[in-house]
């Protein structure tokens, strides 16, 4: 039973208790695992074009945003805390010993000088401390250096989003992914007129940072490249919190009996994506980015997989229409089919047993989908999700993007179709929202609720259990048409740990 108090939580986070008894069921019964095809490859499901299908696609492209009335957005999930890039450094500063030892404390203080807040970081220990780093580096004060960037009295880097640290060095000055991304949207996402639409989530805490940083370099960069800039924020809507559970799958209570609610993951934004308003939509992690010097290949990929896109966008919305008119003979109908089957890559076994009739009710409903072209990366061992062919609930087979745990590791065939994936999900995706009618998709209607996953935390020393959201680019987009391209590794550059920026494509 809900108490007073519980229903005025509720009401202020804008959840219902239907809602709550729904996810409390997720934790009594847990999530299924996805049934797999096979796993997605050059040979099965991802496309690798020749040079002369690029041309076209890159001129696709070209032609497609150089046409009036088309809106482009570039948006950036940037509400991620930079505190796991530091871990190894939080490590170092609660250690017993006070001098670099493992190879990362090492790699750190070797190439202090390299890092582009390095100056940020001498002023804040002069601060501090009143002695610059080559001073306190001298002195063998390692942790000084290390409490001058993490924590609240110097640069704060432990608590801020990976948006607003200063990754890369310039003649005139350093700059954050939020700059670099600014760039990036001025090189491939302005529309005729030059605009670039570009839209960051962010947490409520730092919101006000992020717009002082716009409010600051906006205008340069729109000056630099010619373009002008809109660009929006939004916030994780409270909801899209989840309730905790206990271990015995109860509500979990705090130490005061008030009901405890934890972040939905990014699969919440959805609900985001799904309020902007735009015609094909860019989508990538606010960590990877890379200096000017090497943007060329990142420009060329994102034009190429949104020209793919608007390609195979033109010749669904030219075949639903047909479908639309009633005027289609038997050979057409079966040539949309086959688009389906082979360009979007979605089948049904039972299909051939429908008579047309049925069968253009089936591909009007798998055809009219909000749609994506997603960049892959050859495997090279990073953890996280992968391209596959699986099982929908209704017996197609599509590809998918899925994590570890939605595959039952426990089953050996699975796993070693996980294990041995030819591809890499570097989350680098471009998404055409509206229908062939021009009307926005409702992108809340094609996630698939038996994506999300459990686990498990802690709250003041009590065992929890969290529920996640399925994620945007996995079960979010899972009625989604699409489509899997071949992305050279060089677009792939995260920043995962601090030392990551000494690596030589971000310096």
């Amino acid at each position: 039973m809900m108490s007073t108090q519980d229903n005025a939580l509720l009401a202020m986070k804008g959840i219902s208790e239907a809602q709550i008894a729904e996810q409390l069921a997720c934790f009594q019964h847990g999530f299924p695992y996805l049934k797999l095809s096979a796993a997605a490859s050059l040979t099965k499901g991802i496309l690798a074009p020749t040079d002369d299908e690029r041309n076209a696609y890159l001129s696709a492209w070209d032609s497609y945003k150089n046409t009036a009335n088309r809106s482009i957005l570039k948006f950036v999930p940037a509400s991620g805390a930079a505190s796991r890039m530091f871990k190894n450094l939080f490590e170092f500063l609660s250690a017993s010993y006070n001098e670099p030892t493992t190879k990362f404390e090492l790699a750190f203080f070797e190439g202090i000088s390299h890092f582009a807040f390095y100056n940020d970081l001498d002023a804040a220990c002069t601060a501090t401390t009143g002695k610059g780093i080559a001073t306190l580096l001298q002195e063998g004060s390692y942790k000084a250096i290390v409490s001058a960037l993490l924590e609240e009295a110097g640069l704060n880097y432990g608590a801020l989003p990976k948006g607003l640290l200063k990754f890369h060095s310039y003649p005139e000055g350093a700059r954050t992914p939020l700059e670099e991304h600014l760039a990036e949207g001025a090189l491939y996402a302005a529309g005729k007129g030059g605009e670039v639409n570009v839209h960051f989530t962010v947490s409520t805490e730092h919101r006000p940072l992020f717009e002082a940083l716009v409010a600051e370099k906006a205008d340069a960069f729109a000056r630099r490249y010619g373009v002008s800039y809109h660009i929006t924020f939004s916030e994780q809507k409270p909801s899209t919190d989840t309730i905790a559970a206990d271990m015995d799958n109860q509500p979990f209570r705090d130490s005061d009996g008030k009901l405890l609610f934890r972040p939905g993951g990014h699969g919440a934004l959805i609900e985001n994506l799904n309020d902007l308003d735009a015609d094909v939509v860019f989508i990538k992690n606010i960590d990877n980015v890379v200096p000017d010097r090497l943007k060329a290949d990142t420009v060329t990929y994102k034009k190429l997989i949104a020209g793919i896109l608007v390609t195979l966008q033109r010749q669904a919305f030219a075949y639903l229409e047909l479908l639309d008119s009633g005027h289609y003979t038997h050979e057409q109908v079966m040539e949309v089919l086959q688009f389906l089957q082979k360009r979007l890559f979605c089948k049904n076994p039972e299909v051939k047993d429908l008579e047309d009739s049925e069968l253009v009710i089936y591909l009007r409903q798998k055809l009219n989908r909000p749609m994506r072209v997603c960049g892959m990366v050859k495997n090279v061992g990073e953890p996280g999700g992968g391209p596959f062919l699986a099982y929908n609930n209704d017996g197609t087979i599509s590809l998918q993007i899925l994590e570890s745990s939605q595959i039952d590791m426990n089953d050996a065939e699975k796993k070693e179709m996980f294990e041995k994936g030819t591809h890499f999900n570097p989350v680098d995706l471009v998404c055409a929202v509206r229908d062939y009618r021009g009307q926005k998709f409702d992108l809340t209607k094609y996630v698939d609720k038996a994506t999300g996953f459990i686990s498990y935390k802690s709250k003041n020393g009590k065992d929890l259990k969290a529920l996640e959201l399925p994620g945007l680019w996995n079960g979010a987009m899972s009625d989604w048409n699409t489509v899997f391209v071949e992305v050279p590794l060089s677009t792939f550059n995260p920043v995962k740990t601090v030392n990551d920026l000494l690596r030589e494509q971000h310096q």
